[in-house]
Order: structure tokens, then C-alpha cells, then sequence
């Protein structure tokens, strides 16, 4: 949980699209969309959805474990749950040498494809699915949203969660993007006065450093 252990990695978003509904609205959605576990007998590698922020196998959503303040907390889960290759091929090399020894004739590829599929079922029942957890906490007063997680691709994918969630959009709040939103030029993003360089107003050139120093 980066929110409550204090992490400093997030990505900023404008909400748009956001009327600044009732708090119920919020909780609807997020068990609309809560997370489900994978199921070992199926076929499914991933598994994606909301939980609690504190707890992340809770999917109730009580309206005093979602909203603290102007703020409405909650995590977006992502489960998978995937054989390795290296593993399977392993211990299908197993089978095809005891089937050999057995019958005293190579396997067919039918055979040989059926008891892949049998060990890959086989050996999902074994593996416990690898969980991550990114937390996002939306400030509903200012309509501004945080999504707490270092990769691109995780934050990418919370997003397209809460765009399909809650039917809105979000925009990012990157410098670049927050100054077109702000309908900011070029120039005004240049350093001011203050910050610039001493009895030049801007960062000099090699030809102006010279005329100093042989001043």
C-alpha cells in the first residue's frame, strides 16, 4: 500500500467528465468492478479488478473504507496466474520418455498435445497466482487523481480501469500536459528573472562568458 507506507511514485490525472457526484456513486462502480480471483480450472492467466485500499482481498466497499475526507480511497488488483514455458517443457519431457518406455513407440501429436494440456492444468493447481496492488486516491473536490505505481504500463492499465469504471476520462498532469490544459505557451514555461542567470536575465552563451572574463 504506497499511500500508507508513505511512497513518493505516482502519476497525476485530471478527472473529466466527473460532476462531483454523490459518495454512493463512487462505491457503486467500484463493486461493480470489483476484483475476482482467478479460477484454477479455467483457462485464464490474468485477473483484474478494484478492492479495499487497506485490505486487498476486501471487496465490499463500505462507504467508511472508500472515502477519507475530499478523498476516496481504493486499489486497483492485478492477479496472474501463468505456467512457465521452461516448466512445462520439463515435465513433458518427462511424460513423452515414460510413454515411450511404456508402449515401446513414440507418442502421437495428438497424444503429445493432450498431455500438455493435462500437466499445464495439472500444474496451474500447484502455482499461486502473483498478486500487485496499485492504490489510487482521487480528490474529489478538485477533481485531481494519483495512481500510485512506477511503471508505465501498470499505470496505463489503472487508467483504462477507471475510464471504463466510472465512465469518464482522465487527463494527465505531466508539466507539459498541465500547461496546455492551462492554455500556457512555450515562452511562458521559460525560467523567470529570478531564476535565471546573475546580471544576464537568461543563461548566457560561451561568447558572452568570454567578454566577462577578459573584462
Amino acid at each position: 500500500m504506497p499511500i500508507l507506507r508513505g511512497a513518493v511514485t505516482f502519476a497525476r490525472f485530471r478527472v473529466e467528465g466527473f460532476d462531483k457526484r454523490e459518495k454512493d456513486w463512487i462505491v457503486k462502480n467500484l463493486r461493480t468492478h470489483v476484483f475476482e480471483p482467478i479460477r484454477k480450472a479455467s483457462e485464464d492467466e490474468r485477473s483484474v479488478g478494484f478492492v479495499e485500499l487497506e485490505d486487498r482481498d476486501a471487496v465490499e466497499f463500505s462507504t467508511g473504507a472508500v472515502h477519507q475526507g475530499e478523498y476516496a480511497l481504493f486499489s486497483f488488483r492485478v492477479d496472474t496466474l501463468k505456467v512457465p514455458g521452461g516448466m512445462l517443457r520439463e515435465e513433458l519431457e518427462k511424460w513423452v520418455k515414460t510413454f515411450e518406455a511404456e508402449h515401446t513407440r513414440p507418442c502421437s501429436r495428438r497424444e503429445k498435445n493432450d498431455a500438455r494440456a493435462a500437466l499445464k492444468q495439472s500444474l496451474r493447481q500447484k502455482l499461486s497466482p502473483k498478486t500487485k496492488t496499485f492504490d489510487v486516491s482521487w480528490n474529489l473536490k478538485k477533481s485531481e487523481l494519483q495512481i500510485w505505481a512506477a511503471s508505465r504500463t501498470a499505470v496505463e492499465e489503472v487508467e483504462a480501469g477507471l475510464e471504463k469504471a466510472f465512465d469518464l476520462q482522465l487527463q494527465p498532469l505531466a508539466p507539459a500536459a498541465a500547461a496546455q490544459l492551462l492554455g500556457l505557451k512555450d515562452e511562458d514555461l521559460l525560467p523567470t528573472p529570478d531564476l535565471s542567470w546573475p546580471d544576464f536575465g537568461s543563461v548566457p552563451d560561451v561568447a558572452e562568458l568570454r567578454e566577462v572574463e577578459d573584462g
